[in-house]
């Protein structure tokens, strides 16, 4: 039956199309791979290891992805070379631990103030975005090298502040005994690895169970805020900037005040990450906010694909699992496999030779760094590119080839 020209069958037809055109779309499908990915691992890994140690990794790895989200609105969205990313993170852990610990009654403040997680959450995320604002509003008239170096500055600047102020910050003892989150109200169930359950007033205790999910339903949460961002004017407008900063302007762009919001909002990401990761280390100490963690999170970006969301998660997830699961048990591995092949003399010190295992420990940032020099050649727009990206790198590779011809 048709209506003018148009079937009854029509609304079904364009909800059947718009699902297959979903299930084609490359992000989508990450999108749906990592959330299924997400569901399933706690029951997975309690069933077949028996402990939660699979569980509290994966969590851990959660911050790196925030992290990752955080440093691809400076890098990838806006084209800003940040490579002081890691004060930013250390401005919202101790941000957490300060407010949610006994540290302040031993400064000169004599006066502790424990604040609830949920509340200090969202603190912490604010003084990190204001602190990007503070550093950006005299910077980011700078370009290019001139920024990077910048924002170095300043990365080196911050841990080094909380190093040299025991008093307030407890130096390099660090802030322990940190307030754990509590909930009034849960629901256990398999994604736990736990029967159907309600729980009420749960406190997080060291629970690598119920730090999965917090971290699993931020790091959602910031996908929708970081996608809508992408979406919108302000999103376009960083683009503009990355790709050409003086036709931005000419358009009309205000290039400061964007520039200057997008290392707000990146700074606020890493603020984020930082106040969950004090609550679930409970131990907050400079060590942990070194120029190798901006590095690190840098390379997440630019291996995972710059501008592409779903790309900067996965490209956070393996190069997290590379460096705390693949290298460090990279050396037991291989001793086992010289055992198990009749290459047992191998694990023996014999004069300079210290051992397969000793002598594997040892290379382990040169095969990581292998890794991505052979990522890079072999996937230089990243494993999940930005469309743009993609396409701007194929214009380049066939003009090139037009040239040489």
């Amino acid at each position: 039956m048709t209506v003018g020209t148009r079937s009854v069958d029509a609304p079904r037809q364009d909800w059947r199309g718009r699902l297959r055109r979903r299930f084609r779309d490359r992000d989508a499908a990450i999108y749906g791979l990592l959330l299924l990915g997400a569901l399933v691992w706690p029951a997975t890994t309690i069933f077949a290891t028996g402990g939660t140690f699979l569980v509290s990794q994966a969590a851990d790895a959660g911050v790196w992805v925030l992290l990752a989200i955080g440093l691809n609105v400076v890098v990838g969205f806006a084209g800003l070379l940040d490579l002081g990313y890691a004060a930013f993170f250390a401005i919202g852990a101790y941000s957490y631990a300060l407010f949610a610990s006994d540290q302040l009654a031993a400064s000169p403040a004599h006066h502790a103030i424990h604040l609830p997680f949920w509340l200090l959450l969202f603190l912490g995320t604010f003084i990190a975005a204001g602190a990007g604002a503070l550093l950006g509003a005299p910077t980011l008239r700078l370009r290019g090298d001139y920024l990077a170096i910048v924002t170095l500055g300043f990365g080196e600047i911050v841990p080094r502040i909380f190093r040299n102020l025991p008093q307030w910050t407890g130096g390099i003892n660090a802030i322990g005994n940190i307030d754990q989150p509590n909930l009034p109200l849960w629901l256990n169930g398999p994604w736990a690895g736990l029967p159907f359950a309600l729980v009420h007033n749960l406190s997080f205790s060291f629970d690598p169970i119920a730090y999965y999910v917090l971290i699993v339903v931020l790091v959602a949460t910031s996908v929708l805020l970081v996608n809508n961002l992408y979406r919108s004017r302000m999103g376009r407008a960083w683009m503009a900037i990355r790709e050409d900063e003086v036709a931005a302007s000419a358009m009309g762009i205000n290039t400061v005040t964007t520039k200057l919001l997008a290392f707000a909002i990146g700074a606020a990401f890493s603020g984020f990450a930082g106040a969950y990761f004090g609550a679930k280390l409970s131990l907050v100490g400079p060590d942990n906010f070194e120029f190798v963690v901006s590095i690190t999170v840098l390379v997440m970006v630019v291996l995972g694909g710059m501008g592409s969301i779903p790309g900067v998660m996965v490209g956070s997830l393996v190069v997290y699992a590379v460096l705390y699961k693949f290298l460090p048990d990279l050396p037991n591995q291989a001793v086992s496999f010289a055992n198990a092949v009749g290459l047992g003399f191998l694990n023996d010190r014999a004069g300079d030779w210290a051992g397969l295992g000793d002598e594997t420990q040892r290379l382990n940032f040169l095969l990581f760094g292998l890794i991505l020099v052979l990522v890079m050649l072999l996937r230089p727009q990243g494993l999940v590119p930005s469309r743009v990206r993609e396409q701007e790198l194929t214009h380049e590779k066939d003009a090139s080839a037009e040239v040489t011809v």
